[in-house]
């Protein structure tokens, strides 16, 4: 496999299109979307920004880091976690302890700044999300082709409307676009713009790991942008989780995971495992918590590899989204409670079929159309949509560019119908 292919490099950075002025919401900011029940519609469905800390007992708990600018990553509360079905996590449901990413001690060596040949290939990892600069996350990747392909884990960089990439090793930051994302496996890879020249991992994916076998992560712990290294053992292999992120309905169920007998914490997500010869053989994604050991999990990096390949190659497939999602630009009402004054989708909305609309996106397609807040979407192209599962699924069936006509009802009840071109959305 050969992941440097000039073919991948884009004449355009990703950048998701950016509002003149500060986005109009009508709920709180997206971050706590699950809470404010409102969500942005994008490619498949309508996930959360980020997710707030769990405080259920036996998690797992993504290695990224969700950090606000005016925190310490390591005291921020809205951590970016994800739940471990029940039944399939270590722990003994102590919870997190003392509130610390983990909860617990591991008995491996503690960290340490990593050195100049650690760095090599490794890159950190900074995402706006949403388009809201007050939401921000960070973590890790690795260098895969000289000309600025990176692969890191999909929940880095989910959401995300502008990612920014510091080459460690050279102190050097690029804006980056997504190639594409599966989501369900946890892959994402990313393109830096104007790249060349760049140093990459090694990897080694016809290796056989074995528990006992010495290991070590090179990671952005906490978020900080300054690389660590975190020495251990391979715990176990071929491992099976099923996580779900907070807010969320949809699970991922990661197979072949190598599970590590040393410490992971938020901002390691996306970053290799290197064997003792400095090879990769998988990427950090988990760390477990409500143990008093910690354990932290990296898929494989041959089942990684695959998917990157395919990534690269432009190929669709049911979980691999090539490039941005198309996106409208609108934020979802869910009329819980109809008797709420308060809630957009029946206290002053319009009334009848369709989907009621919680606010827009300034600058983007449905503000720029008319759209506003209390609006109902009714059809797509002509075709009716009654549910957001069918407004999700009306604007995943196009691309990026795609002209459509949205036909919607206004707060005021006056029928309206207009054209707009799909731009590229939050990452998928």
């Amino acid at each position: 496999m050969s992941m440097d292919n000039g073919d991948t490099t884009p004449t355009q950075p990703y950048q998701a299109p950016q509002p003149p002025t500060p986005p109009h919401k009508s709920h709180k900011p997206l971050i706590a979307m699950a809470i404010a029940g409102a969500a942005v519609l994008g490619l498949g469905g309508f996930g959360t920004a980020g997710y707030a800390l769990l405080t259920l007992p036996s998690t797992l708990a993504a290695a990224s880091q969700k950090t606000s600018p005016s925190q310490s990553p390591y005291s921020n509360r809205e951590q970016y976690q994800q739940q471990v079905i029940p039944g399939t996590t270590p722990g003994d449901g102590s919870g997190y302890g003392d509130g610390s990413f983990g909860g617990g001690t591991s008995t491996q060596q503690q960290p340490s700044a990593s050195t100049a040949a650690e760095q090599v290939g490794v890159v950190t990892i900074n995402t706006v999300l949403n388009y809201d600069t007050s939401e921000q996350a960070a973590g890790t990747g690795m260098i895969i082709g000289s000309d600025g392909l990176i692969l890191t884990n999909n929940h880095v960089v989910e959401g995300a409307t502008s990612i920014n990439v510091t080459v460690e090793s050279t102190g050097k930051t690029y804006i980056a676009r997504v190639v594409g994302t599966d989501q369900k496996e946890d892959v994402a890879v990313l393109q830096l713009a104007n790249a060349s020249g760049l140093s990459t991992v090694k990897f080694a994916p016809n290796e056989t790991v074995s528990a006992g076998d010495a290991i070590y992560s090179v990671g952005n712990a906490g978020g900080t942008g300054d690389l660590v290294t975190t020495v251990g053992t391979v715990g176990a292999t071929n491992q099976s989780l099923a996580i779900q992120g907070d807010g969320t309905t949809k699970a991922e169920n990661l197979t072949g995971l190598i599970e590590l007998d040393s410490d992971v914490v938020s901002g390691d997500s996306g970053g290799p495992l290197f064997d003792r010869n400095g090879d990769v053989i998988g990427i950090v994604t988990a760390a477990s918590s409500g143990s008093a050991d910690v354990s932290g999990y990296a898929i494989n990096i041959a089942q990684v590899l695959a998917i990157a390949d395919k990534i690269e190659a432009g190929t669709k497939t049911a979980d691999i989204v090539i490039g941005p999602p198309a996106f409208l630009g609108v934020e979802l009402a869910e009329a819980t409670d109809p008797s709420d004054p308060t809630n957009p989708a029946t206290g002053g909305a319009a009334t009848g079929s369709g989907v009621a609309i919680a606010g827009t996106i300034d600058g983007l397609p449905a503000a720029n159309a008319g759209i506003t807040a209390g609006s109902l979407i009714t059809a797509v192209n002509g075709t009716k949509v009654t549910t957001s599962t069918e407004l999700s699924a009306a604007i995943a069936a196009h691309s990026v560019g795609d002209r459509v006509t949205i036909s919607w009802t206004s707060a005021t009840g006056a029928h309206h119908t207009s054209t707009v071109t799909l731009l590229g959305g939050p990452a998928a």
